[in-house]
């Protein structure tokens, strides 16, 4: 199927590993000039791995979601190297880094940093970039959240809590948007293996005696046989799939969605 994304100019954020990194080549295969973006020193590196692997412009630009001026100054940037943005993937993402069952383990400062991030770090996004896209009447946002922002996952309350702030902000933003055609859309993972979700599995197994501790292996195929009905992980190729389709004039019609891909883990009734 042809997504008709040839020469379009796309933006990943958290482009440098996880799901972020396989949005960012599924778009280049797809035939994006693909601006990644990333705290991590990897960025550059990530965005020339793609560029010689899918044959398309990229770049990699270090940037900090929770600094407004860094994404208005990445944007300008992107803009001027491959012109005008018609896709955006947000899914820069941190987690507590603590386990969080019962929430008491926590304290309200482990809170910030994550809020910081993935809350304000989509509203810095959305104030920088949408003003254009209203401007030519096109465009397409999809935001990275998590299942854990529908059934409240008591493993990282912040997390969770932030995740929820995404999937009801990006509700807010296509209906602002929809008068002018930029469509926006939430894309919520399942049980991806990525270092994000290794952190929940390592804050989980430093709080248990030596007896209950369990390899990362271990603790995940077993959490996977409990809840993810087809049994097996999902991947960071399947959203970054979903992710591209939604992306695509393919799905025109499809605004305020929010899809999971998570193996029938979440179902809706």
């Amino acid at each position: 199927m042809d997504l008709h994304l040839t020469g379009k100019v796309a933006i990943v954020t958290g482009g440098a590993s996880g799901i972020g990194l396989a949005c960012a080549t599924e778009l280049a295969r797809e035939g994006c000039s693909v601006s990644l973006w990333d705290a991590s020193p990897q960025v550059s590196d990530a965005a020339a791995k793609i560029a010689t692997q899918q044959g398309v412009s990229t770049c990699g630009i270090s940037v900090d979601v929770r600094r407004i001026d860094e994404i208005a100054a990445a944007t300008a940037r992107t803009e001027i190297t491959f012109g005008p943005i018609a896709v955006v993937v947000h899914a820069a993402a941190v987690s507590s880094g603590k386990f969080g069952f019962p929430f008491t383990n926590l304290a309200p400062a482990d809170w910030q940093r994550v809020l910081d991030v993935n809350i304000l770090g989509m509203v810095n996004l959305a104030h920088v970039v949408a003003p254009g896209m209203l401007a030519r009447r096109q465009g397409s946002l999809v935001f990275i959240a998590s299942v854990a922002g529908q059934i409240g996952s008591q493993t990282d309350p912040p997390y969770s809590a932030s995740k929820a702030a995404n999937i009801n902000f990006a509700q807010c933003l296509a209906k602002d948007l929809a008068s002018a055609g930029v469509r926006v859309n939430t894309v919520c993972p399942g049980m991806v293996q990525t270092p994000l979700n290794r952190s929940v599995w390592q804050a989980w197994n430093d709080q248990q005696p030596d007896d209950r501790r369990r390899s990362y292996e271990d603790w995940a195929n077993e959490k996977i046989r409990n809840v993810i009905p087809l049994g097996r992980w999902q991947r960071p190729e399947d959203v970054a799939n979903l992710v591209t389709f939604l992306s695509s004039d393919r799905a025109s019609e499809m605004t305020g969605q929010t899809i999971n891909v998570d193996g029938g883990f979440v179902m809706h009734w």
